[in-house]
């Protein structure tokens, strides 16, 4: 990525780090990134706009706001924007990569007792607590994003359209989200602000514009070139080395989902659980929840939860490696393609930041797919809450269990705004606890 430009000299109000202190940083964010965007944003808030002053707040907030137009974990990719404004592309590399690389690890090795042992013993009461939990943390997620997202009559039937666009006709997700921001789009481009409102440009931003160096004619086809050899050499060695069947549709998937990936993990799951229950049968949906679970309770961005299902793919299709190489493969495999995109966005829109943040059709775009994606995720919680709390063939003591805990879940999100971690740490418990009471019976 030689031809992409050094960043802007940072305000005087800024201090750039020694880079050993720089890579400290993100290791120890890494490991403790807890609590979804929300919170992994306000820890890069707290420490580098307030406390250390290596960013300033304005900047901070154009490249929070520019992170939120990409497809992509916005958190990740606020580190990265941040990494390379401070310490170029090798900062960029360092930040995005220190900021998944703890927590998949720890998820590897989660997939690793799930698959091996989700079935059997305790772990298997953990797991019957932990799924009535997720569900009850997607319906709060559709109540929250719902509150702040639906003002407006257009917003309300935006996302009601995508609902029935997923659920009643089964259209692909790309296709929804592509709609709702052609939709968005083409409204903000008539004036018509169903969505968002104009974003005001202050006399300082204009300025601000202005300044930004002009990146190189052709940077752009370069870093494209560049991405599609970081791709293809990496798959196409998978694909010679062990055959198509799973890695193709791995490499397949999840590219694909990473460019979609608009509204966060939960928006893009119901493609991912879709492709990869339905039409790969690489797992069921009960894993499915299993794994946005260990999702939850384990540092970085949820859409980690991707690599729980590569895993799964390796494990149940392994050819002629043993089950443990095949699934580690998998989910070598997805992460990398999930957040190769990721890098490729960050350092091909770095430079335009500041006027990207106030184009009027990007806002209009962007407003009208946060619309949809409640219905998105509406979706994935009927998707995921039928398997759990209707299942086929459950006896109804623990049917009534599973409901219980679901409704214990949502009242202490929704009510008592307990963190998610502990929400999920709370419902193993209780399956934990339904399982020897039913054993000392």
């Amino acid at each position: 990525m030689t031809d992409t430009p050094a960043p802007p000299a940072p305000p005087p109000s800024a201090t750039v780090p020694a880079f050993g202190t720089f890579c400290l940083y993100w290791l120890r964010l890494g490991l403790t990134s807890f609590g979804g965007p929300a919170g992994q944003i306000a820890m890069m808030q707290s420490e580098l706009v307030d406390r250390r002053r290596w960013i300033d707040q304005t900047r901070f907030l154009h490249a929070l706001n520019f992170c939120m137009l990409l497809p992509g974990p916005e958190a990740q990719q606020l580190a990265t924007y941040i990494g390379w404004r401070l310490h170029g592309v090798r900062g960029g590399l360092v930040a995005g990569g220190l900021f998944v690389l703890p927590g998949a690890l720890v998820l590897l090795a989660l997939s690793w007792i799930a698959a091996a042992h989700g079935d059997t013993g305790l772990v298997g009461a953990l797991f019957d607590g932990i799924k009535p939990a997720v569900v009850a943390i997607i319906v709060a997620a559709v109540w929250r994003m719902g509150r702040r997202t639906l003002k407006g009559p257009a917003a309300v039937a935006m996302a009601g359209a995508a609902f029935l666009a997923l659920f009643a006709l089964n259209l692909p997700f790309p296709l929804v989200i592509g709609a709702a921001a052609v939709v968005g789009g083409v409204a903000a481009r008539m004036g018509r602000h169903w969505f968002a409102h104009p974003h005001p440009v202050a006399d300082g931003d204009a300025m601000e514009d202005a300044a930004e160096p002009a990146p190189k004619p052709g940077r752009l086809l370069v870093l494209a070139a560049l991405f599609v050899l970081l791709w293809a050499v990496p798959v196409g060695a998978v694909l010679l080395a062990f055959g198509t069947d799973p890695w193709r549709g791995i490499a397949a998937l999840f590219t694909k989902a990473a460019f979609v990936t608009f509204g966060g993990a939960y928006a893009v799951l119901p493609y991912i659980a879709g492709q990869a229950v339905d039409a790969y049968g690489w797992l069921g949906p009960r894993e499915m929840v299993d794994g946005l679970a260990l999702a939850e309770t384990t540092p970085g961005p949820l859409i980690l939860v991707t690599q729980y299902v590569g895993f799964f793919a390796g494990w149940n299709r392994p050819g002629g490696l043993s089950p443990a190489l095949a699934g580690t493969l998998g989910a070598a495999l997805t992460t990398y393609v999930t957040f190769l995109p990721c890098f490729l966005f960050i350092f091909a829109g770095a430079p335009y930041v500041e006027r990207l943040i106030h184009n009027r059709l990007a806002a209009g775009a962007l407003a009208a797919i946060a619309a949809a994606v409640v219905g998105v995720i509406l979706n994935l919680g009927v998707y995921l809450g039928m398997a759990v709390l209707l299942p086929d063939g459950q006896p109804a003591g623990q049917m009534i269990w599973t409901w219980a805990i679901m409704l214990a879940a949502l009242y202490a999100l929704t009510r008592r705004g307990v963190a998610i971690h502990w929400v999920v740490l709370g419902g193993a418990a209780a399956g934990l606890l339904q399982a020897l009471a039913a054993s000392s019976l």
